[in-house]
C-alpha cells in the first residue's frame, strides 16, 4: 500500500502525462487492463522525451510505443511479449526480460527495476474511497508499491474485482476520467487435433483436482471437456471465458481445496464482455499477487494440482521450449515453470505440457533436437506429462532411451521413422 495523499490532480490525459520525463522508468498494466487513452496521451508526446523505459507484462490493445517512428523516444522492456510488441521484439527495437511470473513482482519490491511512473486502469472509487485493478492484478501490485508516482485512468468498464487490487482514492497522484471499453480476447476456432487434445487430457483430469491453465487453444479446449467431472477447484494465473460453463454447471466447486476454499483464484483475466460481468463485484473470484498465485509454496498446498500449459517444440529427452522459435522471442516464461513444479509437489498433482504434433505448416514439434538459440522453458527434469493427439504419456522417472521411445509414439506416423534413426544415433554413440 502506497502512503495516503491529498486528493489526486483530476487532468486530462495530455496534461496528466506530462509527469512523465526523459529517462524515466514507466510500468503499463497488464493485459486488457492497459490504459489506452493514457498510452496515446504519451504517445503524442514522443517528440519531447528521450529514452523512457516502458515496461509491463502482457498487454492487450494498442501498443504505438513500440513503432519505429518513435525509436529514441521510447525503449519498450517486456516481461513477456504478446501479439502486440512481438515484432519488435523478434527486430531488435525492444527487449524482453526471462523472468518467472511469481518473480516478477520481486524486480519492482527489490529495488531492482524501481518505477518512476506508473499508468494503471481503475474502477471510480466505491463509497469509502477504494478503487479496483479490475482484471489484473499480476504484477502491478509489486509495480504499485515501488511507483514514485501513479497516474490512473478512471474507468466505470474497469470490474470491481476482490483480493489483492485495491487501492485508496487518495494513493493515487493524478486521475483522467474516461469511459472506454477494455480490451476484450475474442473465443477461437479450435482444430480437430486441438479438440483430440482437449480429450485427452480431460481423461486425465480427476474429480477434485485444482486446475492451472495457461493461454492459448489447448487450454479452452481442455475446459470445453471437463463439464462432467466434480468438485473442481481453480488456482490458477489466467481466468478465462472457458471456466463459466464449469462454474454454471457446478463442475468448480473449490470444496476440496487447501488454499481459499471455495474461491476461484486467479492473478489476471482475459475474455469476453460475460466474463467481465461475471467478475464484476463478484466474491466467489480472488484476484491475487502474482508473488502469491504463483509461488510454488502456495500451489504445492492444493490437493491434485493439474497444470494445463502449452509448449512450441518438445525434444527426444524431454527438454519443453514455449517460449520462442528458434532465437526469435514468441511469449515469454511467464509462470508455467512455477505451476509445472507446484504440480509435481502437490499431492497427486500432475504437470502437463501439450501440444500438436505438427504446426499449422506441417512441421514437427517433436523433434530431435531443439532449433538452434531455441530457449529451455521447462528443463527435462521438470516435465511430468506430454500429451498431443495422438495420447499421453508420463515421463517421469523414465531414462533418456525410455523418453525417447514414449515421446515417438506421440509424434506424427509421418516423422516417427525418422525420429527413431535419430534417437538411437544420439543415444547409442
Amino acid at each position: 500500500m502506497r502512503p495516503r495523499k491529498t486528493a489526486p490532480k483530476v487532468q486530462t490525459a495530455e496534461d496528466a502525462v506530462k509527469a512523465i520525463r526523459s529517462f524515466q522508468r514507466v510500468f503499463v498494466h497488464s493485459v486488457s487492463m492497459a490504459p489506452q487513452t493514457l498510452i496515446q496521451a504519451l504517445c503524442n508526446r514522443a517528440e519531447e522525451l528521450r529514452e523512457v523505459e516502458l515496461i509491463h507484462v502482457h498487454t492487450e490493445g494498442i501498443a504505438p510505443y513500440v513503432e519505429p517512428r518513435f525509436a529514441g523516444s521510447f525503449r519498450h522492456n517486456a516481461c513477456f511479449v504478446g501479439p502486440n510488441v512481438r515484432s519488435a521484439v523478434q527486430a531488435g527495437d525492444a527487449d524482453y526480460i526471462p523472468v518467472f511470473l511469481s518473480e516478477m513482482p520481486l524486480l519492482f519490491r527489490r529495488g531492482i527495476l524501481p518505477i518512476d511512473v506508473a499508468l494503471i486502469s481503475v474502477s471510480p472509487p466505491d463509497a469509502h474511497g477504494y478503487c479496483s485493478l479490475g482484471t489484473s492484478v499480476d504484477i502491478t501490485v509489486g509495480a504499485l508499491e515501488s511507483a514514485r508516482y501513479v497516474l490512473a485512468e478512471v474507468n466505470p468498464q474497469v470490474p470491481r474485482t476482490h483480493g489483492d487490487g485495491v487501492i485508496h482514492w487518495r494513493e493515487l497522484d493524478a486521475v483522467v476520467y474516461t469511459n472506454t471499453p477494455v480490451a476484450r480476447e475474442h473465443a477461437k476456432t479450435l482444430s480437430a487435433e486441438e479438440i483430440q487434445i482437449g480429450k485427452n487430457i480431460a481423461a486425465l483430469v480427476e474429480d477434485g483436482a485444482t486446475l492451472q491453465m495457461g493461454i492459448g487453444a489447448i487450454p479452452d479446449a481442455v475446459l470445453s471437456q471437463l463439464i462432467h467431472h466434480r468438485k473442481l477447484g481453480i488456482h490458477t494465473e489466467m481466468f478465462s471465458d472457458g471456466l463459466l460453463p464449469l462454474l454454471e454447471l457446478g463442475a468448480v466447486t473449490g470444496e476440496n481445496k487447501k488454499i481459499l476454499p471455495g474461491k476461484v483464484v486467479a492473478t489476471f483475466a482475459m475474455g469476453s464482455e460475460k466474463l467481465m460481468r461475471f467478475v464484476d463485484d463478484n466474491p466467489s473470484v480472488l484476484f491475487r499477487d502474482a508473488a502469491f498465485t504463483n509461488d510454488t509454496a502456495t500451489i504445492r498446498k492444493n490437493p491434485k494440482v493439474t497444470a494445463i500449459n502449452s509448449a512450441i517444440e518438445i525434444d527426444l529427452t524431454g527438454q519443453v521450449c514455449a517460449d520462442s522459435i528458434g532465437p526469435m522471442q514468441f511469449s515469454g516464461v511467464g509462470g508455467q515453470m512455477d505451476f509445472i513444479r507446484g504440480a509435481s509437489l502437490s499431492e497427486g498433482g500432475k504437470p502437463i505440457l501439450a501440444l500438436t504434433s505438427t504446426t499449422r505448416r506441417g512441421e514437427n514439434k517433436i523433434v530431435p533436437f531443439l532449433k538452434e538459440g531455441a530457449s529451455v522453458t521447462t528443463t527435462r527434469a521438470h516435465v511430468h506429462w506430454v500429451v498431443t493427439e495422438f495420447g499421453s504419456v508420463n515421463l517421469y522417472g523414465l531414462n533418456l532411451r525410455q523418453r525417447a521411445k514414449a515421446l515417438i509414439a506421440l509424434a506424427h506416423p509421418t516423422f516417427r521413422e525418422h525420429l527413431e534413426k535419430e534417437a538411437w544415433n544420439r543415444l547409442h554413440r
